[in-house]
């Protein structure tokens, strides 16, 4: 028996009743089939990738290059220094927040930000080792 509705018209009729929960349930469905694929990797291969896309966007590597820079805690500064809105501002922070670069504490009614110092070694470290894995190499190739 065919269905009384086109495969398109049932969708949408399926967000128009079930409403916005189903549509972000659909949305974290994709985004968790897409993320599961991490899993074939190892934590070090899968934490390197992480921390190269946090120096993948220019905003961010000039969040922390203004985070050095300034060696204290900022809160709220960085809008007119870096020339962005602070819904990308903050957003971006929340990203390298995430990752253990930077750390944040609430005073008043606004987040002070730094950077996180233990981690950031940590990562240097990771990273090293993950950039000189060239220089025993003297093989040529190609």
């Amino acid at each position: 028996m065919a269905p009384l509705l086109s495969g398109h018209i049932q969708f949408y009729l399926i967000i128009f009743l079930c409403g916005p929960f189903y549509y972000r349930n659909i949305a974290m469905k994709e985004s968790i089939m897409g993320l599961a694929k991490t899993e074939i990797f190892t934590d070090t291969e899968n934490q390197i990738a992480l921390f190269a896309k946090a120096f993948g966007h220019p905003a961010r590597v000039k969040i922390l290059q203004q985070l050095f820079k300034l060696d204290t805690c900022v809160c709220g500064d960085l809008v007119t220094e870096i020339g962005l809105a602070q819904p990308t501002i903050s957003q971006h922070l929340k990203e390298l927040k995430n990752l253990g670069l930077i750390k944040g504490n609430v005073e008043g009614t606004s987040v002070c930000y730094c950077i996180h110092k233990e981690n950031w070694a940590a990562m240097k470290q990771l990273m090293l080792q993950f950039l000189d894995q060239d220089l025993g190499d003297s093989n040529d190739c190609c």
